[in-house]
Formats: structure tokens, C-alpha cells, sequence
């Protein structure tokens, strides 16, 4: 499952960060991801060890996500274009998580392997609103919306991001909502980062109004937006 160089860079990191890896806890099309005990500041804390494939994954539209994105130069090659999107997603979970956003909290990265904070309880990853549809017809459906749509400007606002790829499969709820998959946000000035946070809007107007929640794509756009909106 793990190449023989993210062998060698787990290695590495754990020297300092990893006192114990654990089992896969996800899998995707372009990385898994670990639990670990992992070590922090001198305490062991749970720790989400993402392992981005360097030889399989295919990125198709990650030129997207980089082109417009002053932080970075895209014009590289295949391997280094994964180790550039590992660091992208912490520099982004550290841009979010440092203006309030409720992210996974940014550990560390090499190459392409990033450390974060776990989050779940006892080793098991909190669900993501996909995978509880049916038990959210008995929560406050309406209060998970509402705080979403908060960590959404906040991310606008302070963290001067937009995730980019927004939806019920990418945000995890353990007692409130948080935003994981980071890796494609783009800085509010990128050419598309509009048409991306309208995306966003829609996509969690879209999973929402099956529940009841009936909110306007439109007013949710211009209230986080304000008047920044050049388009």
C-alpha cells in the first residue's frame, strides 16, 4: 500500500512527530489516511497521518487548483507537483486553523505526507455528514447549516480562502462540523475563487434542502463576499 519513498519519508517524520502508526482509517483515489499516536509539542496526541501516492494518483484537474495561485509555482513535474499539493493543504489547514476555522489542526509534512490532528474518538473517525444522511433528520439540522455557513466566512474573511470543493463528503461532524480536504483552497484572489465558492454554496444548499433547510444561494454568496466581488 505505501511506496517504498513514503516508507522512507514516514521514517523520517517519525524520529519526531510519530511514536506508533497505526491501521488505514480512509482511502481515496489520491491518498490514505493513517491513525497514529503521534507526538506533539512533547505530548503524544491522536494524530491523522495523510499519505498523498505519488506513482498512482492522477491529479487530473490539480493545475486548477495551483495556476492563479501566487504561493506557488505549477510549472514542475509530476512527483514534485504531489509534494507541492501536500504542502498546499497544510499551508492551507494552518492559514484556516490559525483565523478561527474549525479545521483539523496542522502538525507537520514531508514530501508527500502530511500530520494533523485526528479527528474522531478511541481511533475512530467522526463520520462525515454523508455517512449519518439518514440519523441527521434527528439533529439540529438547521445549527449544523448555520455553523457551517460561519466556518465558510470565516474562511472568507480572515483565512482569505475558499475551500474549493465544498460538500457533505468532505465535512466531519464530532459535536459540531469540521472542514477537512483542504488541499484545493485557493486564495480569495485567484481567477476562479468566486466560481468556486459558489460552488461551495451550492453544493451544501443542494445536500441541506433535503432536510428542510431553505436558504438562498444568492443571499449566502453576498453575505460572505460583501463587496469584494469583482466578477
Amino acid at each position: 500500500m505505501l511506496d517504498l519513498r513514503t516508507l522512507r519519508t514516514l521514517y523520517k517524520l517519525s524520529k519526531k512527530y510519530i511514536k506508533a502508526l497505526g491501521g488505514v482509517i480512509s482511502t481515496g483515489k489520491e491518498a490514505n489516511v493513517f491513525y497514529a499516536d503521534g507526538i506533539y509539542e512533547g505530548k503524544v496526541v491522536p494524530m491523522a497521518v495523510k499519505t498523498y501516492r505519488i506513482e498512482t494518483s492522477s491529479f487530473d484537474d490539480l493545475d486548477e487548483y495551483i495556476f492563479g495561485d501566487k504561493r506557488f509555482d505549477y510549472r514542475i513535474s509530476h512527483k514534485d507537483k504531489i509534494f507541492l499539493w501536500t504542502e498546499k493543504e497544510f499551508r492551507n489547514l494552518e492559514r484556516a486553523y490559525e483565523a478561527g476555522v474549525r479545521v483539523p489542526k496542522p502538525y507537520a509534512y514531508m514530501k508527500n505526507v502530511l500530520l494533523m490532528e485526528f479527528i474522531g474518538e478511541n481511533e475512530i473517525p467522526a463520520p462525515t455528514l454523508v455517512e449519518i444522511r439518514k440519523e441527521l433528520v434527528e439533529l439540529d439540522v438547521e445549527g449544523i447549516f448555520s455553523d457551517i455557513l460561519d466556518n465558510i466566512k470565516r474562511l472568507y474573511s480572515k483565512a482569505e480562502l475558499v475551500h474549493a470543493d465544498l460538500s457533505e463528503y468532505n465535512i466531519m461532524l464530532l459535536d459540531k462540523p469540521v472542514i477537512i480536504d483542504m488541499g484545493q483552497a485557493v486564495l480569495r484572489d485567484h481567477p476562479k475563487a468566486m466560481e468556486f465558492l459558489k460552488r461551495d454554496i451550492k453544493n451544501l444548499v443542494r445536500f441541506f434542502r433535503k432536510f428542510g433547510v431553505k436558504e438562498d444561494e444568492e443571499q449566502i454568496y453576498e453575505e460572505i463576499v460583501g463587496g469584494d466581488d469583482e466578477a
